[in-house]
Order: C-alpha cells, then sequence, then structure tokens
C-alpha cells in the first residue's frame, strides 16, 4: 500500500479501521456517515463490517459507497486552524437564535471539556455573559466564545457545527486533538 493510499479511506475499510486510523477525524466522519443514514456507526456489533457491506446490508447502492468513501476522503483532506476555535456558520446562527428565545442575546458561548464518560472527557457547551479573568476569548462569526486557559490546549482547532436530522439536533464538535473516542460518540480521549 502506498503512503497516500494508507492516508485515505476506502470501501474495504472496516468502520472500527476507519474511527481508529484517523481519530482526529472521527466525529466528523461519525456525523456524515449517521447524516446519511448508516445508523450503526457507533453501534458495537457493525463496526467490524467492511464500509461496503455494511451500506450495501443497509440497502445503499454501490454508488452510495463511493459517494460515500468520496465524501469521507474530502472530510480527511479539510485543513483545520489549530490557533483558534471556531463556530460554522449554521452553529453560530442557531446559536443566537437560542440567545434570542433565552433574553440573552449578545452573551457569549463557554466552551469546556471535563472529565466523564468511558473514554476520559466530554464537551460542555453553556452560556457565557462575560468572560472570566482566566478565560482566553475565540470570536468566531460574531459569536465570543469564552474557554478556561486550563483547558485550550486539548480544544484548540476544534470546530464546533449544529446537526439537525432524523437522528437528533444538536451542537456536534470536532477537535484535531483527540486521539480516541467512545462507541457512543459521548466522550473522547487526548
Amino acid at each position: 500500500m502506498t503512503q497516500e493510499a494508507a492516508q485515505k479511506i476506502h470501501k474495504e475499510m472496516t468502520i472500527e479501521e476507519i474511527f481508529s486510523r484517523f481519530p482526529q477525524k472521527s466525529q466528523k466522519l461519525a456525523q456524515e456517515m449517521t447524516s446519511k443514514g448508516l445508523q450503526c456507526v457507533g453501534c458495537g456489533a457493525a463496526v467490524w463490517e467492511t464500509l461496503e457491506a455494511g451500506m450495501l446490508s443497509h440497502g445503499f447502492s454501490i454508488e452510495d459507497v463511493e459517494e460515500m468513501v468520496e465524501r469521507l476522503n474530502e472530510i480527511l483532506s479539510e485543513t483545520t486552524d489549530l490557533s483558534t476555535i471556531t463556530l460554522t456558520k449554521r452553529a453560530s446562527a442557531k446559536y443566537r437564535q437560542i440567545l434570542q428565545e433565552e433574553g440573552k442575546a449578545g452573551w457569549g458561548l463557554r466552551f469546556g471539556d471535563k472529565a466523564a464518560g468511558c473514554s476520559g472527557f466530554e464537551y460542555v457547551l453553556d452560556y457565557s455573559e462575560k468572560a472570566e479573568s482566566d478565560d482566553q476569548i475565540f470570536l468566531s462569526e460574531g459569536v465570543e466564545i469564552h474557554v478556561h486557559k486550563a483547558d485550550v490546549a486539548r480544544l484548540l482547532g476544534s470546530e464546533i457545527d449544529f446537526v439537525d436530522g432524523l437522528n437528533g439536533s444538536g451542537f456536534k464538535i470536532s477537535n484535531p486533538n483527540v486521539k480516541g473516542s467512545c462507541g457512543c460518540g459521548k466522550s473522547q480521549s487526548y
């Protein structure tokens, strides 16, 4: 296998292999798979299946498999700004809508993590009226993101997105510093 092929996803890879080979992108990869209807992502019984076998057994076509592989490789090729923390336009719009509904227009977003879950850490998102003295402030899409300085090294490069789909809605975080995550997708390790 060439060096270039080793850095790409192919249809013969197992779901487990995809996530273990590319842990820094596993959250975005899992998001893409579940948003397209591949529901077994995170299911312990299906991680041994190849991407192709899993998709075909769930009623997808060969063309769907090829499109999925192409999209997953696009995700792998996306660059990440490791010097900041960002919100997508979609996440920013949703957060501003929530602030407006809660009577907290103009507030920032508190972003951090805490020890919890089966893989070590869980993300925390909350309202933040103003930054604290031990915070580092990031500005993205017009929203201030407040992060305790002690957490910054683990969270730099993170992208906060908002996903609204059949499998639920919510803010999803992609963090390039993640070295592993649990099957349920609720926690991660660094």
